[in-house]
């Protein structure tokens, strides 16, 4: 007895609850599931009530219209009394031969139709909102989808007005630089230039002649503006100096200090007697005419001001700078309005619209692969909404629009594209002739500009010469058809 006590009294080896469950675990898949991890064989009775329930939740509405020829008569009963009965399900004849359906004919096309119904046997195929056309050979090949039975919705993306194409009349020389910066006369009748070799030269617009040199920078010139209310002329350059030239007398009248780098942008606002200047220091300068007093430092941007535009109500200073943003600023207070942090690289020209209140704003974007693509949007300067984006396919370097409404946009590789302001259709692409004498790296287009006309295209290039531009006249929509296509991302089912 004593000893039948201690073999029933043996210690048992104690376990945790987590090590009995994993055991209970491992016998319960041993038991059920000997073939643990490999998929059972298929089914294909499974698998054929699968697929036919399949089609007829995608496809039960649609029924083919496939008759032999020698039913004509019961194939004629049958579509009488399909149109006499209110259904969903439409069955209609090809396109191509409507009339055959009535007398019996065999059909090779499905025809699908959305919500209307036939009233009557003549009307079949051709009552409803919209149908969509399958062929019928070459079916077994083509996956059908639910897009083949959707509605198809008409793009809502404006169509292009057509434009004439722009060719290249003119090539004027006389600059030993880089011709950087150009404007225009408010009389029309005369443009000037600025350029690397630290000269402002003055030509007539319609001849092209040279008539007059200013010298007084002792650095490129980035930036010009011609007032409208006075015979005044501003410049501004790598040299941190901003002039004010009277034309009258030929000469520097004032010049404007304050900038701690060079000066980049140079703009007029259009009914106040003020000067905007954006350089290297990341500051937008506002300067008074008069009496050289600098009115505000608009601060606030993180890199270089390459670009400015004023308007005569708010917001009435615009300024892109390479660090990729754009702002409106309140001249009255000389704060930010907004800023918009759209664009991914630089923001490197403006070009508002000369009658609608929107702006296009020009980037530059590196892709993944060697080559560099250029966005561009369109804002309105109201509700700051996007509108469209083009691309092209080099560094934009500036832009102008025409009150037609063609946009020119110029490359660092010398490419000159037109586009439609509308629609964004891009229907021109020329690319400009480097000049004997200069190397083929040197094609950039650094300035454009339409005359106050918009019939002429004013561009300054790296080849130290100045191109004229103007519509063909001898283009026709026939000799030039316009191949225009919605983007895809716009197009709608």
């Amino acid at each position: 007895m004593p000893g039948a006590t201690m073999d029933s009294e043996l210690p048992v080896e104690p376990q945790s609850i987590k090590k009995l469950s994993f055991k209970s675990m491992k016998r319960a898949l041993d038991l059920f599931s000997p073939i643990h991890g490999q998929f059972p064989p298929p089914d294909p009775e499974s698998k054929k009530i699968r697929v036919s329930h399949k089609l007829n939740t995608e496809y039960g509405g649609v029924k083919s219209v496939g008759t032999e020829s020698s039913a004509h008569t019961a194939s004629a009963k049958s579509q009488s009394e399909k149109a006499s009965t209110p259904s969903n399900v439409l069955a209609l004849p090809g396109p191509e031969q409507p009339n055959d359906m009535q007398k019996g004919a065999p059909q090779k096309d499905l025809v699908i139709s959305s919500t209307a119904q036939p009233r009557g046997p003549s009307e079949v195929g051709v009552q409803g909102r919209s149908t969509a056309v399958v062929p019928a050979h070459g079916s077994s090949e083509r996956n059908l989808s639910t897009s083949a039975i959707m509605e198809r919705i008409p793009s809502r993306w404006p169509r292009p007005v057509w434009h004439p194409p722009w060719k290249n009349y003119r090539v004027i020389s006389g600059h030993l630089g880089w011709v950087r910066s150009v404007a225009v006369d408010p009389s029309n009748t005369w443009f000037c230039t600025g350029s690397a070799d630290r000269t402002i030269k003055i030509w007539d617009l319609a001849s092209g002649r040279l008539k007059l040199t200013l010298t007084g920078h002792i650095d490129q010139i980035r930036g010009l503006a011609v007032s409208s209310k006075h015979t005044y002329m501003f410049s501004a350059g790598d040299d941190k100096l901003v002039k004010c030239w009277d034309l009258e007398q030929n000469k520097v009248i004032r010049s404007y200090h304050g900038h701690l780098s060079g000066v980049y942008s140079l703009a007029l606002h259009p009914t106040i007697d003020i000067l905007l200047t954006g350089g290297r220091d990341s500051v937008c300068r506002v300067w008074d005419i008069r009496s050289k007093m600098q009115i505000h430092a608009l601060s606030g941007h993180d890199n270089t001001v390459c670009s400015i535009f004023t308007r005569p109500t708010d917001p009435q200073v615009i300024t892109g700078s390479h660090d990729s943003t754009i702002k409106f600023w309140d001249l009255r207070y000389g704060k930010t309005m907004a800023t918009l942090t759209h664009h991914k690289k630089s923001v490197r020209a403006m070009a508002p619209h000369p009658k609608e209140d929107c702006l296009y704003l020009h980037l530059l974007r590196i892709l993944r692969s060697l080559n560099s693509q250029q966005e561009s949007s369109c804002t309105t300067c109201s509700d700051r909404v996007t509108i469209l984006q083009l691309s092209t396919e080099t560094i934009i370097n500036s832009a102008a629009v025409n009150e037609e409404g063609v946009m020119a946009t110029a490359g660092d590789n010398g490419s000159l594209w037109f586009w439609d302001w509308k629609s964004g259709h891009n229907f021109q692409q020329a690319q400009t002739i480097v000049q004997p004498g200069s190397l083929d790296s040197e094609a950039g287009i650094y300035a454009i500009m339409y005359d106050l006309t918009g019939s002429r295209l004013i561009t300054c290039e790296a080849d130290k010469t100045i191109k004229m531009w103007k519509e063909d006249e001898t283009a026709t929509p026939e000799t030039h058809p316009l191949h225009f296509k919605p983007p895809r991302d716009i197009r709608r089912f």
